[in-house]
């Protein structure tokens, strides 16, 4: 199966999902996932944009709840469509992202329930604690490109097929 062939069979719209990193000088925050989907992953600050949301708003407030802080220059630098076809209700985790980056933020950083964030230098990342999709997006919005990509997942949560579609939105 390649990622065309399941778009075509999908009865149920992507969730849609959020997902921010911030950055200082050469360093991103990334944090350690304590709960929920992907626990003991690291990633960046995100979640569910809840119903009647508007998807800027959404990563506005995960970003607070997840690490006490308010975005001040919120910049959407991708859109990611994830899908798991042979995981069991692959509509639970199928999954529409809207990624951003933001280098001014008002707030103290602080661990939550679900989230212990730290910073680490963004030449450094470690990629084999992360979601597979990473390594072939993250390089490329740190690097400043605009993009939008297509993730098919196995039964072991790697990736076999991909795209990346280069422009600006």
């Amino acid at each position: 199966m390649n990622i065309d062939e399941y778009k075509k069979n999908l009865k149920t719209p992507l969730k849609q999902g959020t997902l921010c990193f911030l950055l200082r000088n050469d360093e991103i925050l990334l944090s350690v996932k304590k709960r929920g989907f992907g626990k003991g992953k690291t990633v960046g600050a995100g979640g569910k944009v809840e119903k009647n949301e508007i998807v800027d708003a959404a990563a506005i407030r995960e970003v607070k709840e997840e690490l006490g802080v308010v975005v001040q220059d919120l910049k959407r630098v991708a859109t990611l469509d994830f899908y798991f076809p042979f995981v069991e209700k692959p509509e639970n985790w199928n999954l529409q992202v809207v990624a951003y980056l933001s280098k001014k933020w008002t707030g103290e950083i602080k661990e939550s329930d679900e989230l212990l964030p730290a910073w680490v230098n963004k030449y450094k990342i470690p990629y084999d604690k992360m979601w597979a999709d990473s390594t072939h997006w993250v390089p490329y919005v740190l690097d400043g490109y605009l993009l939008k990509g297509e993730f098919l997942y196995d039964k072991e949560l790697k990736i076999p097929e991909y795209n990346l579609f280069f422009g600006s939105y």
